[in-house]
């Protein structure tokens, strides 16, 4: 039986609860019945649907017991408020843990991504604990950190937000020793009236949490590298810099595509390092450099951070590919269909173009969400971008990109809809054997839909395996 994560005594003491029925120790924490494991502690949060509905559920499914706001039939641990009990219980997980080193990563573009490469690296260093999927908002950081075990040498947590005033709350709760913000752009300008700069000071926020004497990981390439090493500056922290500007603790020197992922030549300290990615992202050559030294922060050899990278496979809809074999031969699907932004996009598109193909080079692209009113534009100028990297046809669907369609040669036009839906079937039509075809579009646009419809393929030609 695995060893226990909480004793319902130590969860009553950490959120000020009174204990219904009887004792129990809980080797989980959880706050959705459907994937629950026996032996969690259910967590009943308000939302679209009331946690409390899913109680009962929970208890038949095995949970040792559950956090709630009103009394019912098992073991129940009472409190006035679920979401705030969670937090204090997050920040008990903290307090009963010293001895952890804790990193905390934002980010414009990548942070799900870089927070998971990073976690890699701790696990080949010892007991190590981390975010999951993207829990980076406010019930996944306490979520995270409630479940981070007493014995943990290390851990990572995601930070994420859509306003201002998001980060720093959270960020107070993990307490990290380091941080890093791996890149700005325009993503979430909508809720911010001076649009990228509101970004910049919410994501700043971050250094507002940090442990004093904590370290700051920031990308010197970036535009607003200056403004936000003054910030960390002003919080005491150390600074460290990635970038392929001289001078920088983590230098890029060379980036390029080869066999199934890329090669990356740098230095680390002033010492060249050389090492290979299972990633093909262009932006990977820097963001392989801010895990390098957020692990480095944390306590990681180096040459563990190397290998942790160099086994690291790309997320599903985060670069993740896959051969769809048609009637006359495969071709291959890439799928970065969990979101999009112009900086990532923009990224991807780089990386498609850096590829040898012995077919097309093919694009669908979905709207961008939350860009406020340079939505239009920003999607229109997606078109210099597929110019640079050579795209032979483009589809698009949705509203916003109808500016970026509008906006290309008739030539490289292959198909737009208003729905992602409606535009499966002349995507998937319009695929031979050898293309190289590219997913990318924000969740709520639905470019996961073209992604499925194009897997599909295969299982309509016979697919195995």
């Amino acid at each position: 039986m695995a060893e226990p994560l909480w004793t319902s005594d130590a969860i009553v003491a950490a959120v000020a609860g009174r204990l219904s029925a009887g004792p129990f120790a809980a080797t989980g924490v959880s706050i959705d019945s459907r994937d629950l494991e026996p032996g969690d502690l259910f967590v009943a949060l308000a939302g679209e649907r009331d946690g409390h509905e899913f109680v009962d559920a929970a208890l038949a499914r095995g949970a040792a017991g559950a956090l709630v706001t009103r009394p019912g039939d098992g073991p129940r641990i009472l409190v006035d408020d679920t979401l705030a009990a969670l937090e204090r219980l997050g920040a008990a997980a903290r307090e009963r843990a010293p001895q952890t080193r804790r990193g905390a990563v934002t980010g414009s573009v990548g942070k799900t991504s870089v927070t998971q490469a990073i976690r890699a690296g701790l696990e080949r260093a010892g007991p190590a604990h981390g975010s999951v999927k993207s829990y980076n908002n406010h019930i996944g950081v306490p979520l995270t950190l409630a479940r981070m075990p007493a014995g943990a040498a290390r851990a990572v947590f995601e930070i994420g937000m859509n306003h201002a005033g998001e980060i720093a709350p959270l960020c107070r709760l993990v307490r990290p020793h380091a941080v890093v913000i791996t890149t700005i752009a325009p993503v979430h300008i909508e809720n911010f009236a001076d649009g990228e700069a509101g970004v910049v000071r919410a994501k700043a926020e971050i250094f507002e949490g940090l442990s004093p004497g904590g370290t700051a990981v920031l990308n010197a390439d970036d535009k607003w590298f200056g403004t936000l090493a003054g910030a960390a500056r002003a919080r005491g922290a150390k600074l460290v810099r990635f970038g392929s500007q001289p001078g920088c603790e983590a230098q890029l020197a060379d980036f390029r595509l080869e066999g199934e992922g890329a090669r990356v030549r740098a230095s680390l300290h002033g010492q060249p390092i050389a090492f290979t990615l299972r990633q093909r992202g262009a932006h990977w050559g820097l963001m392989s450099l801010a895990a390098l030294l957020m692990m480095e922060a944390l306590g990681v050899r180096a040459e563990d951070g190397l290998a942790a990278l160099a086994s690291f496979e790309p997320l599903a809809g985060r670069g993740a590919e896959r051969q769809v074999r048609l009637a006359g031969g495969p071709f291959t699907l890439v799928d970065e269909s969990y979101n999009a932004n112009p900086a990532s996009v923009g990224a991807a598109l780089r990386t498609l173009g850096l590829r040898a193909t012995g077919g097309r080079r093919i694009v669908a692209l979905t709207d961008m969400l939350e860009l406020g009113a340079e939505a239009p534009a920003l999607h229109a100028a997606l078109a210099a971008e597929i110019e640079a990297a050579k795209i032979d046809l483009v589809f698009c669907a949705g509203p916003l990109m109808k500016s970026l369609w509008s906006a290309l040669p008739p030539t490289r036009q292959g198909g737009y809809a208003e729905k992602a839906a409606e535009l499966a079937q002349p995507l998937t039509s319009a695929v031979e054997p050898g293309d190289v075809v590219m997913v990318k579009g924000s969740r709520d646009s639905h470019a996961r839909a073209l992604a499925d419809a194009l897997a599909g393929l295969g299982a309509a030609a016979g697919e195995t395996g």
